[in-house]
């Protein structure tokens, strides 16, 4: 019965990075004659979405969803921001995409070495995440530039990659743990 929960926790996670990755975020803000005026931001949920995973199962069940994300993504789906295919590995975009097995796994670790759920541990543990995924994407694009990959600037690549989408995806931080905290709570998951 815990391979099986596992094996649905794992395929339950994958499908939410998928659906987040087709999520883009926004900030909805009323205006005086009481419309929504919608302002697009430059990121989606599909990091969010992994973090939730790890923040509700836990490191393994992360990894294991980021894992297969890349798989589905590389072989069989275009569910990347760019596209999908083996070829995507010889984009400056991928290391970023490698990032999401260590934020899986520290993001998972942190939420289940500590027993108590709130907004301010989770808030830490997936702004931390989400710099180590970055980090690993800087690191990938410093390595694709030693080897003579990238034909543009790779400082160039980290504005464009890290610097910029960067404060969009902490300030996503703050509500993907409330999110989690709540889930976690109407679930009952330990």
């Amino acid at each position: 019965m815990n391979i099986f929960s596992s094996a649905l926790k794992a395929i339950t996670g994958v499908m939410l990075i998928i659906i987040c990755a087709m999520i883009q975020s926004s900030i909805i803000l009323p205006q005086q004659d009481l419309s929504l005026s919608i302002i697009p931001l430059n990121s989606t949920w599909q990091i969010q979405g992994l973090l939730m995973t790890s923040l509700l199962c836990g490191p393994q069940i992360g990894i294991i969803c980021a894992i297969s994300y890349l798989i589905i993504g590389l072989f069989y789906l275009p569910v990347f921001h760019g596209g999908g295919s083996v070829g995507y590995i010889l984009t400056p975009e991928f290391g970023y995409l490698l990032g999401f097995i260590p934020a899986a796994w520290i993001c998972g670790f942190l939420s289940k070495k500590t027993s108590s759920a709130n907004l301010i541990n989770y808030s830490y543990y997936t702004c931390f995440s989400l710099f180590i995924l970055h980090l690993t994407g800087i690191i990938y694009l410093f390595l694709g530039e030693l080897f003579g990959n990238w034909i543009d600037n790779v400082f160039d690549l980290i504005l464009i990659n890290t610097l910029i989408p960067f404060p969009n995806q902490l300030l996503l931080c703050i509500p993907i743990s409330l999110i989690s905290i709540s889930l976690k709570r109407i679930l009952i998951l330990k």
